[in-house]
């Protein structure tokens, strides 16, 4: 059977899906509580190759060409913001420049950020303020004050991109792009209240992965991004990969993103709550402090039974739910079983973005 021993990128890429589990949180962070490390029927620093990728479809000349695309994004966040705790005061990842003086990252990177710096591929270090945030995409757009002495990118159609075609990823830092296959464009549904109908799934698994760019093989934008995960792949249990988000989800909003800070469409309705599946229930796994369903008396432990008199069957049945009982400010009706009891509990939801400190710039 083929093997395929990892480059550095994602030789450590087993580490840091370990990591990034321990940020899960409420009030900021996606990552998935269910994740877990590698399996350890697989041996370290090594991944099963899929078919096709035996060999590389781009030359390293072409890879090396895309280093100027990327650059650092470092953020330093307000010292009592809601996601200290769990992204810390400091975050630093991956940007794509996709105009002059415009770079597109990951947006949790830029949460309640206090002050951003963009660092270029030649090491240039400019100072940036956040543009906008998008949190139903999950994407944050940084400006800088001169213009970038970066290459920006086309923005591709991630529409277009399909199960085991040939992509590129490169984050900052790094001598050249890595190549990966798309294993996956399945449905994906966060804990955190946050939800993609069609990300891409990349493997092999990547470190490096906040903000970094999802190329075509021609170089352009297909996605950023977001997240490593355990379970990447359709068919098939327990095979690590990475998530990105489809840069077309960024396409109808980016210029109110840059006018305005954020859409213009109404914000979804946020309470506040982390859940799981738990034999077949929808528990509670954490309520954000002050935030609607705290107010509201819901705790860990409760069960989620319905949203406005339909039934819920899992985290995705339950967000569309919600997310379609009105913009934020809404009352949500919830039944929950809670203490053995079966409850009513009506929450008052709320913009996420105004529970959060706004960062400089929106």
């Amino acid at each position: 059977m083929r093997r395929l021993a990892l480059s550095s990128r994602t030789g450590l890429a087993a580490a840091g899906l370990a990591l990034s589990l321990s940020a899960l949180s409420l009030a900021a962070a996606p990552v998935q509580a269910q994740e877990a490390p590698f399996s350890p029927r697989q041996a370290p620093g090594r991944v099963l190759v899929p078919p096709g990728m035996e060999t590389s479809s781009t030359s390293a000349e072409f890879r090396k060409s895309l280093v100027p695309t990327v650059v650092r994004v470092n953020a330093e966040i307000i010292s009592d913001g809601q996601t200290v705790k769990s992204l810390g005061p400091r975050r630093s990842g991956t940007g794509v420049i996709i105009g002059p003086d415009t770079v597109l990252t990951i947006g949790y990177l830029l949460l309640e950020a206090e002050q951003v710096e963009v660092v270029t591929a030649t090491g240039k270090r400019i100072p940036a303020t956040v543009a906008g945030y998008d949190h139903p995409s999950g994407f944050g757009v940084v400006r800088t004050v001169v213009p970038l002495d970066g290459q920006p990118v086309e923005l591709g159609d991630s529409d277009q991109i399909s199960e085991q075609q040939k992509v590129l990823t490169l984050g900052h830092g790094e001598p050249e792009a890595t190549e990966l296959m798309v294993l996956s464009r399945k449905q994906f549904a966060g804990s955190w209240e946050y939800m993609l109908e069609r990300p891409i799934f990349t493997f092999p698994p990547v470190n490096n992965w906040s903000g970094a760019a999802l190329m075509t093989a021609e170089g352009k934008l297909i996605g950023i991004g977001s997240l490593i995960v355990n379970d990447a792949a359709t068919s098939q249990q327990g095979v690590p990969g990475n998530l990105f988000v489809p840069v077309n989800l960024i396409k109808p909003i980016l210029n109110e993103l840059l006018a305005n800070g954020k859409s213009k469409a109404p914000p979804q309705p946020w309470l506040g709550v982390a859940t799981e599946q738990v034999r077949g229930n929808l528990m509670v796994v954490r309520v954000t402090p002050d935030s609607p369903a705290d107010s509201a008396g819901l705790s860990s432990g409760d069960i989620i039974l319905g949203v406005n008199g339909e039934k819920v069957s899992g985290q995705a049945d339950f967000y569309k739910h919600l997310w379609k009982t009105g913009p934020a400010g809404t009352t949500v009706p919830l039944r929950v079983l809670k203490d053995g009891d079966v409850r009513e509990l009506p929450v008052r939801s709320m913009d996420r973005m105004d529970f959060l400190r706004k960062p400089r710039g929106i």
